[in-house]
């Protein structure tokens, strides 16, 4: 007999370890990419830093963050459901529930990131625009 819901989320468990849960959630491709994340001191469980090996349960809220130094993103998220089997992207996201400020937070985060890219120019200054600058600048020194 074979088992069809191998991708659902698993009712029966109790606690997960946190490394599993994030891989599963689709927050990391690999738990290895999850551990130097956890590790890193980019998750954190109640506000504090975490090891690997934590067990996280049903409710318990965890912080992210995610990205570049450029498009760092942070989610504070709850958790919904636990699995330790990786499913589908729409399997994943029932695993958890991002919070109301959370979402407030990066939209916030991303309109600044937009506007500070409107100060920059599109495209790079010319020969003649670039000894302009330097004449401007030496004159100032």
């Amino acid at each position: 007999m074979t088992d069809n819901n191998h991708n659902m989320p698993e009712s029966s468990l109790q606690k997960v370890r946190l490394d599993k849960w994030l891989w599963a959630a689709r927050f990391y491709r690999t738990r290895s990419l999850a551990k130097q994340a956890i590790e890193g001191g980019k998750v954190h469980f109640a506000g504090s830093r975490v090891k690997t090996s934590k067990e996280i349960s049903v409710g318990d809220e965890l912080t992210i963050r995610q990205g570049s130094a450029t498009t760092m993103s942070e989610k504070t998220i709850v958790v919904k459901a636990l699995s330790t089997q990786r499913g589908n992207a729409t399997i994943a996201q029932t695993l958890y529930e991002e919070t109301k400020e959370s979402i407030e937070r990066r939209e916030y985060y991303k309109e600044q990131r937009k506007l500070a890219n409107l100060a920059r120019p599109d495209t790079k200054p010319n020969k003649k625009q670039r000894r302009d600058l330097q004449r401007f600048k030496h004159q100032h020194d």
